[in-house]
C-alpha cells in the first residue's frame, strides 16, 4: 500500500544502479580470484620429494598428514623400512619418491 502513495519508493536510480553493478563485478571478481589462487597455488604438502616425506594416514577424524623434512625423515623412513605396521606400509612408498629408500648395498647387509 506504501508504494501506492510513493510511486518512487522502489526504483533505484541509475546511479544507484551502477554502484550496485560495480560492486556486483568487484565480488565476483574476487571470488574468481581467489577461485584461481586456490587451484594453482602449490601446495608444500602435497608431494613427497626433495627431502622431505607426507604421508596420509587413517585417523579417527578422517585423513591425518604426516610430514618430515631432513632427519626427521631419513629416521622415519629408515624405521618404516624396519617395521611391517600400516603406516610403515604406506611410506615405503613415499620414502622412495623423496630419495630416501635404503640401497640394495644396504638392504643385503642389514638382512645378513
Amino acid at each position: 500500500m506504501y508504494a501506492k502513495t510513493n510511486p518512487s519508493a522502489g526504483r533505484l536510480s541509475p546511479r544507484q544502479k551502477r554502484a550496485f553493478a560495480i560492486i556486483g563485478v568487484l565480488v565476483v571478481l574476487i571470488f574468481a580470484g581467489l577461485g584461481a589462487w586456490a587451484v594453482l597455488a602449490s601446495d608444500s604438502y602435497s608431494a613427497s620429494g626433495h627431502g622431505c616425506v607426507n604421508v596420509t594416514v587413517p585417523s579417527s577424524t578422517g585423513g591425518a598428514v604426516l610430514h618430515y623434512c631432513g632427519p626427521a625423515a631419513r629416521s622415519f623412513c629408515q624405521k618404516s623400512f624396519q617395521s611391517q605396521d600400516q603406516i610403515s606400509l604406506r611410506a615405503r612408498p613415499q620414502c622412495a619418491l623423496a630419495g630416501l629408500a635404503p640401497t640394495a648395498g644396504a638392504s643385503a647387509s642389514a638382512s645378513r
